[in-house]
């Protein structure tokens, strides 16, 4: 059963503006949004001031890793992760093992969602050089998108066939959702890597042998798809300020081409890699500085629609083998929203523009039935977020199954002082509350 809340004294943050307002939580639905509500008889009341209130972010881009890697990561963690973080709901992607090319191994996650997340979910149908015909009969309401790999990834899911890829641009029933890098581009750059440091290649070689150069090819490749069929298209994590041109800017309502990019890329530039190693590795790499303050820019101007995660984890051990082994990938879902709002505190993003880009965007984008917004008679997926009390990242509060942060020993400004999913509290600031379980996301299609 769901709590009935009375969030007081507030300030939300909906829908391009601000205002201080109460927020009435009953049955797991905002019930009402006015100014100087009284609190009924057994109602929990909560003092926000001081607070913003925010829409839950909804991260359309996560690795959970199960089934099959649950050494790395599993469902109820990471969304114990996400709840402690802010993020309210997430989607997940098919390159698990095994990879979720078809309707029983999808329906298979949903299922095991339904018993162990502490947050709402969905999951993405993946796409292979066979199964064209899984994509064609998909259930428009069964998963937020197909999720194509136009790049190097694992195991049965890097779609290279021409045919194959204009058939499912010509025929998904959902959007398509891309990774987008040139694999020859990038085997012959890591050639050349390998003539020239055998196995010793250095961290900071990653973003040259996952070049620029390959994002642009490959994300160019999937807009001319999309064009000539029509298609909704979204881009995952742009790293480049090379592709951004190819992007309109403006409000999302109404495009049929949107981007993506992904909280690492406006914290972290190539200078980092001399720190951090291959603790940033990740596909596509993460560029230079000049990159991150035009993607920042682009986000700022709504040239990039959205900002997720692409959360994947990865053991430390893993982590520290050489370069060829060392896994790309990291853990980012517990302090992302944080990641995100520092970008405000420093004047590079408004604090509406950061809750369109995680909260409504991704709600629009995927038709989600009644959330990422604060509207009466939707979802109560809430975050609390306290601008002043700044918080510093350890290694001991990590959630994540892996246990580690690539943020350990940064401070950010803000701190997640509460998270609601469908009314429930699961998050109060310390500790989740760990009897909630999310809800499967319905689509309005």
């Amino acid at each position: 059963m769901s709590t009935n809340w009375l969030i007081k004294n507030a300030e939300l943050v909906n829908e391009g503006q601000r205002t201080h307002a109460d927020l009435r939580v009953s049955h797991g639905r905002i019930e009402t949004i006015a100014s100087h509500l009284d609190a009924r008889p057994g109602e929990q009341v909560v003092d926000a001031s001081g607070l913003w209130l925010l829409p839950g972010m909804i991260d359309d881009q996560v690795h959970f890793r199960e089934p099959g890697l649950t050494h790395k990561a599993d469902i109820a963690h990471e969304s114990r992760a996400c709840a402690a973080g802010g993020i309210t709901s997430f989607m997940e992607m098919p390159n698990t093992k095994p990879p979720a090319l078809d309707r029983d191994s999808l329906e298979a996650k949903y299922a095991r969602a339904a018993e162990t997340s502490a947050v709402n979910y969905a999951f993405y149908l993946g796409a292979s050089n066979d199964n064209l015909e899984a994509i064609r009969t998909l259930d428009p309401k069964a998963a937020p998108g197909v999720k194509v790999f136009m790049g190097a990834s694992t195991g049965n899911m890097l779609v290279d066939n021409p045919q194959v890829l204009d058939g499912i641009f010509r025929e998904a029933p959902v959007p398509i959702i891309t990774h987008c890098e040139d694999t020859p581009m990038i085997d012959a750059l890591h050639a050349k890597a390998r003539e020239k440091y055998g196995d010793e290649i250095p961290a900071r070689e990653h973003p040259l042998i996952r070049s620029r150069e390959a994002c642009i090819k490959s994300t160019r490749l999937a807009i001319a798809l999309a064009q000539k069929h029509g298609s909704r298209l979204h881009v995952l994590h742009i790293s480049t300020a090379d592709e951004l041109a190819l992007f309109q800017p403006g409000p999302i309502k109404g495009k049929r081409i949107t981007a993506e990019t992904c909280v690492h890329f406006l914290h972290f530039d190539a200078a980092d890699y001399e720190r951090l190693g291959f603790l940033i590795k990740c596909n596509p790499a993460i560029k230079n500085a000049a990159d991150r303050e035009a993607i920042t820019q682009a986000l700022a101007e709504g040239r990039i629609d959205v900002l997720a995660t692409d959360h994947a984890p990865h053991l430390l051990e893993e982590k520290a083998q050489l370069y060829d082994k060392a896994p790309s990938g990291l853990p980012l879902v517990q302090f992302a929203l944080q990641a995100a709002l520092q970008r405000v505190f420093e004047g590079k993003l408004t604090l509406e523009r950061v809750v369109e880009a995680v909260c409504h965007a991704p709600a629009t984008l995927f038709d989600v039935h009644q959330r990422g917004y604060l509207r009466e008679g939707y979802a109560a997926d809430l975050v609390l977020v306290d601008p002043n009390r700044p918080h510093t990242v350890s290694r001991e509060e990590v959630l994540s199954t892996c246990g580690w942060s690539p943020f350990e020993g940064v401070t950010f400004n803000s701190s997640i002082a509460a998270t609601f999913v469908n009314g429930q509290r699961v998050w109060d600031g310390s500790k989740v509350d760990g009897s909630v379980r999310g809800q499967r996301l319905a689509f309005d299609r």
